[in-house]
């Protein structure tokens, strides 16, 4: 395996952990795109206008409803409102650990490979599509880290992975570096580079 290419059978056998204390439901998915013969991952910008994470980088998805048979529909489901991708069109590989967020939701990311196109963004929740290579996500320069002290959760780690201008952090910056560290060599430096409060 090269750096620009993911192996997917570790995130295929993933036993994943399932979250149920938290008071909302979410699912996202993340999005594998071949583009030239190299694995890149989709992300969407949330719109600035959104009261939660707004201009954030983010795997398209969102909030269960009612009309979700799985919480896997929820996830095909935003991304079909979120960048026009046909469920049909996402061939799922697997299912990483659930994750808590601030906003206590119980988000359950879903890795799959989805088609090399031009989506459509939903203008009301996506201010923009961004494809990166997952060669730029793995590159070290490229990545840095941090320690926090959250009010709930006690310590934390934020991960900060910054390419082609943008950055990804917060939530999916957690989702990315379990794709990354099942999928290919990536591993969490021991070395903190700075701590905030």
């Amino acid at each position: 395996m090269t750096d620009t290419r993911l192996s997917l059978e570790p995130v295929a056998a993933h036993d994943p952990v399932e979250i149920d204390d938290q008071e909302y439901d979410a699912a996202v998915l993340a999005p594998i795109v071949d583009r030239d013969g190299e694995d890149h991952l989709l992300f969407t910008r949330r719109a600035d206008h959104l009261g939660e994470h707004p201009g954030q980088m983010s795997f398209p998805g969102g909030g269960a409803e009612p009309i979700d048979g799985t919480i896997l529909d929820t996830a095909l489901r935003e991304a079909n409102e979120e960048i026009g991708l046909e469920p049909s069109e996402a061939e799922v590989v697997g299912q990483l650990d659930d994750i808590r967020t601030v906003t206590e939701y119980a988000v359950t990311p879903f890795v799959a490979h989805v088609p090399d196109r031009e989506y459509v963004r939903d203008d009301n929740e996506v201010a923009e599509i961004v494809v990166l290579p997952l060669a730029g996500l793995l590159d070290p320069a490229n990545y840095e880290y941090e320690r926090r002290s959250h009010p709930y959760y006690g310590e934390v780690v934020i991960h900060y992975f910054h390419v082609n201008g943008y950055t990804v952090w917060g939530a999916t910056g957690r989702i990315l570096v379990q794709l990354l560290e099942l999928a290919t060599a990536f591993e969490v430096p021991e070395k903190i580079d700075r701590s905030e409060t």
